[in-house]
């Protein structure tokens, strides 16, 4: 995949797509709803808000349901990868993906996935450093 510098990407697009996913979150019990938003090597912005379950244990991230749009609008075979990400919650400034989601965005973006925070953008393998990979398995 070609490196994408943080000049390179529209950053209040992807922002802006965050905040509008945020707006079909489904978060009755925390009132905390979430938007994520992800630029992919193909061109796409795919997106995804928080959806919440009263067993807060199964409750999906953003992150989650946006790589479910990654997956599911992709091309047979070639679903595409994530090169920038933006996430929003119903404070002002970025959101930061909390560790769970690192792992997933890692599986699909890799440690040069550019990820949104105050203060500018810096590269996943800088809040996820040495991350388990498929590499790590038998």
């Amino acid at each position: 995949m070609p490196e994408v510098s943080v000049d390179d990407v529209a950053w209040n697009q992807l922002r802006e797509a965050a905040k509008a996913a945020r707006e079909l979150a489904y978060a009755p019990y925390s009132k905390h709803p979430v938007g994520a938003a992800a630029l992919t090597d193909d061109g796409r912005i795919v997106t995804g808000s928080n959806v919440e379950n009263a067993s807060l244990g199964v409750t999906l991230c953003a992150e989650c349901s946006m790589v479910g749009d990654l997956v599911r609008t992709g091309k047979p075979g070639k679903r595409g990868r994530l090169i920038a990400f933006a996430c929003v919650g119903p404070n002002p400034g970025a959101l930061l993906p909390c560790g769970r989601c690192r792992q997933l965005l890692s599986e699909h973006g890799g440690p040069d996935l550019l990820i949104d925070r105050d203060g500018g953008p810096v590269p996943l393998s800088f809040l996820l450093p040495d991350a388990f990979s498929g590499d790590d398995l038998p």
